[in-house]
């Protein structure tokens, strides 16, 4: 009998491309990993990656060839489209815990020798220049309710209680702001990447794919060497922003935060249909009819069997995906920094604007600091007017985070169970919560019988509202 063995293939000691052939060859070679690898050489692995790779679009062996990504000063405009490839891993600085300085903001390359640039620099700076002057303002009013605990240093009172007055100050910081993030991906996902950023309408954007590009082919030489612009992306776009002018021109401030504007109303049977397929021997045709026909009392005893047992860190059954909501949301931009982080969601977020007005933090109103907010963000809303004449997508740049911004949500209760469990919690930014809140009320309405074990903090959406803002 052929004894077991678990062991790692070593980035140290092979290249990434030469560990995607090793893997690659186990399909139909019965030598073992390492007797593989021995054999290959960096220019065997880049011809059997040219042959079936690119040659036969086998596509799936460059998964196994892992790259470690790192970015440093690129816009949060220009992060959205990093982090917007879903099977990969990221790290990014935070705005909760770390403070920006008078100059850490990207101009649009675009601005180059364009007569907005010094109006742009001017107002980036004036919104940086209100986001530190609130920042001691809003932590005095944070030290009243957050005594100092007894032989706590400097350093540590601070770090503990930074997020309470960072949250609310943020608020001002405009999507130019620089971030700083880690990536972890591997190369199919990583030439994805490059195909999206080298196709993107924004010169940043493109200009960061030609880099990633550039780096990863220190790596992976074969696997993304032939990643290029894609024209059906780029002209499908514009296109269809083209269609659609006469509806973006509208100011269309308020509405709902958000909307539920699809569901399977049947979603609840056809999740403890699922369950009792999987454990069974009947047809799912059989498995749903059986649970039409249980009474309400039957389906909440299965529904407690499904889930009662779910603990703090346990992950649902795979089941819970057989019930897909869709939300038209409204947030702020903060709000969705946190929101984007959620990749087993399909979303579409539409650019960002300050034309769905702007939320105020109860803190910058009780700091005595509401008419230099509302200054910052006006004239950032005024000076969105003049960019967007020129470039719609330049003028995403000012906009700072406490405007509302749309997005489009499809996630399964799988996800939603993730979801609003995480970003209700008491440490989670009060702009989430609200939302997660928001969307717990739509799930729990339309169906409780799963809903209700969701382990969601006692808050509501309103006490959100009082708690935290002047103005949502």
């Amino acid at each position: 009998m052929a004894k077991r063995e678990i062991y790692l293939l070593s980035p140290r000691a092979l290249s990434p491309e030469t560990i995607a052939v090793a893997f690659a060859k186990t399909s139909r070679s019965p030598e073992s990993f390492r007797e593989i690898a021995a054999e290959l050489s960096e220019e065997s692995s880049a011809q059997f990656h040219e042959k079936w790779v690119v040659g036969y679009g086998h596509a799936s062996v460059a998964e196994h060839a892992v790259l470690h990504l790192a970015f440093e000063n690129v816009s949060r405009v220009a992060v959205e489209t990093i982090e917007s490839a879903r099977l990969a891993s990221f790290t990014e600085k935070s705005t909760r815990y770390q403070k920006w300085g008078a100059e850490d903001f990207t101009t649009p390359p675009e601005l180059e020798r364009h007569p907005l640039r010094a109006a742009f620099e001017q107002t980036a700076r004036g919104l940086f220049s209100a986001y530190r002057d609130s920042l001691e303002p809003v932590k005095n009013l944070v030290l009243k309710t957050s005594p100092r605990r007894e032989n706590e240093s400097d350093e540590a009172y601070d770090r503990r209680i930074r997020s309470q007055y960072v949250d609310s100050c943020r608020f001002l910081l405009p999507a130019a702001a620089n971030a700083n993030l880690g990536m972890t991906a591997n190369a199919r996902v990583v030439e994805m990447l490059i195909r999206k950023a080298l196709s993107h309408p924004l010169e940043e954007v493109r200009q960061i794919g030609e880099s990633i590009k550039r780096v990863a082919k220190e790596e992976t030489p074969t696997l993304v060497k032939y990643a290029e612009a894609a024209p059906y992306v780029m002209e499908t776009s514009a296109e269809l922003g083209s269609r659609n002018q006469g509806v973006e021109s509208r100011k269309q401030e308020g509405g709902s935060a958000c909307a539920l504007i699809d569901y399977d109303s049947d979603g609840e049977r056809k999740i403890l249909a699922a369950a009792l397929y999987r454990f069974g021997e009947t047809s799912f045709t059989d498995a749903l009819a059986y649970m039409q026909a249980l009474s309400l009392a039957q389906r909440e005893a299965l529904a407690e069997t499904l889930l009662r047992k779910l603990g703090r860190y346990d992950v649902p059954l795979r089941e819970l995906e057989y019930a897909v909501y869709t939300f038209d949301l409204v947030m702020d931009q903060g709000a969705y920094v946190e929101f984007k982080r959620h990749r087993m969601m399909t979303q579409t977020p539409q650019r960002l604007t300050t034309r769905l007005g702007y939320a105020t933090p109860l803190r910058i109103a009780e700091s005595g600091l509401t008419s230099k907010y509302e200054a910052a963000l006006n004239s950032a809303a005024e000076l969105y007017e003049s960019l967007y004449s020129f470039n719609p997508h330049v003028a995403q740049y000012i906009v700072p985070n406490g405007f509302n911004r749309r997005v489009l949500a499809q996630f399964n209760l799988r996800e939603a169970f993730a979801f609003c469990q995480l970003r209700t919690a008491a440490n989670a930014h009060f702009s989430i919560r609200r939302i997660a809140q928001l969307i717990y009320a739509e799930i729990a309405r339309v169906h409780p019988l799963l809903a209700k074990y969701m382990n969601i903090r006692a808050e509501s959406p309103q006490s959100v509202e009082q708690n935290y803002f002047s103005k949502a």
